[in-house]
């Protein structure tokens, strides 16, 4: 199993910018897909961004395209979710997720490993 923690959460100003990581001991992520997931009060988690298995490609939701960035340094072991032009919106809990199986996936259900989140609040 996979320990995942994710870090880099706080309190921000819309338009704002916050930088999340995500980082694991004991192993590499280099061959894991990751994915970041938020989960905001009374709605299910929902995938915003994932970085491939292979070849470190990238994936984003509608909502966050232009705004977010994943990225992976391998020499941190470190999985980065850049979060730029913050809106109110964006206030969630927000989640680190890996998986050895797929390429990549913005789907909840693919991934068995996950970290115990951070929260991010969007507020002026």
């Amino acid at each position: 199993q996979v320990q995942l923690v994710e870090t880099g959460g706080g309190l921000v100003q819309p338009g704002g910018s916050l930088r999340l990581s995500c980082s694991a001991s004991g192993l590499s992520l280099d061959s894991y897909a990751i994915g970041w997931f938020r989960q905001a009060p009374g709605k299910e988690r929902e995938g915003v961004a994932a970085i491939s298995r292979t070849d470190d490609y990238t994936y984003y939701k509608d909502p966050v395209k232009g705004r977010f960035t994943i990225s992976r340094d391998k020499a941190k072991n470190t999985v980065y979710l850049q979060m730029n032009s913050l809106k109110p919106e964006d206030t969630a809990i927000y989640y680190c997720a890996a998986d050895a199986d797929v390429i990549w996936s913005l789907a909840v259900s693919d991934y068995p490993d996950w970290g115990q989140g951070t929260q991010v609040t969007v507020s002026s």
